[in-house]
């Protein structure tokens, strides 16, 4: 099971065609809440810091590519208390870029789940394969804070499959979320963290573990995407 990881831009005044006047002008996009900046500590590790004054969000996405348009890949989904991030041992001389993205989005109830002792179990995981079941419910708009935790997922289930293996269902109430995350919090941390990406109207998924996560507490967070950060770069040195 894969686990889980802009600019503005100014606006210009376009001619009408067919007439001489010029539309009126537009408003440029706010600048980012999120401030990124990355750091070369050595030869070959980058750390990645920032700093967001915007609305308090779910978390945040971490971001890299290759190229300054992309396209990027997650690093990693990452608890809103956190504000660094590592990314070490890479290619020597080679450009890398990064966006923090914020996510957003109600969160359904916790369950506890305690799975029992045995080893990785290889068998047959098709209950695991994320899907969306009918349901007749009236959905809500994640993305309204009149209509938010309305939008909540409800009713999360978690069935023991086998010592590894848990399948989650869930009512699906959101009509605008840009899919789901699997989040969880063992035992003694002090934040949950999401394991699977999953799209939207998706209401059952599985999940497989690993040996240290026998004993943990899950949720299904309706999430949608905020605005991205600024694109901080830096160039790798030849690791000598």
């Amino acid at each position: 099971m894969t686990r889980i990881h802009v600019l503005g831009v100014l606006v210009l005044l376009i001619a009408l065609a067919g007439c001489g006047s010029t539309s009126a002008p537009k408003s440029a996009d706010p600048p980012p809440s999120i401030q990124l900046t990355a750091t070369l500590v050595s030869p070959t590790n980058i750390t990645l810091s920032w700093h967001d004054g915007g609305t308090p969000p779910a978390g945040h996405i971490v971001e890299y590519a290759t190229a300054p348009n992309g396209p990027f890949t997650i690093l990693g989904f990452l608890p809103a208390s956190q504000t660094t991030y590592a990314h070490r041992d890479l290619m020597p001389t080679t450009a890398f870029y990064y966006r923090v993205r914020p996510f957003y989005g109600p969160a359904s109830h916790t369950v506890d789940v305690a799975l029992p002792p045995g080893a990785y179990n290889d068998q047959d995981q098709a209950w695991a394969t994320p899907r969306s079941v009918p349901q007749a419910v009236v959905k809500q708009s994640t993305r309204d804070p009149r209509t938010a935790s309305a939008a909540a997922p409800t009713n999360l289930t978690a069935t023991v499959m086998n010592p590894n293996g848990i399948k989650f269902a869930w009512t699906d109430h959101a009509s605008d979320a840009d899919g789901y995350l699997v989040e969880s919090k063992l035992a003694g941390s002090p934040d949950f963290n999401a394991i699977q990406l999953l799209g939207p109207d998706i209401n059952t998924c599985g999940v497989v573990t690993l040996p240290t996560e026998k004993n943990a507490t899950y949720q299904i967070r309706a999430f949608y995407y905020g605005q991205s950060s600024n694109v901080a770069h830096q160039t790798t040195g030849n690791g000598q």
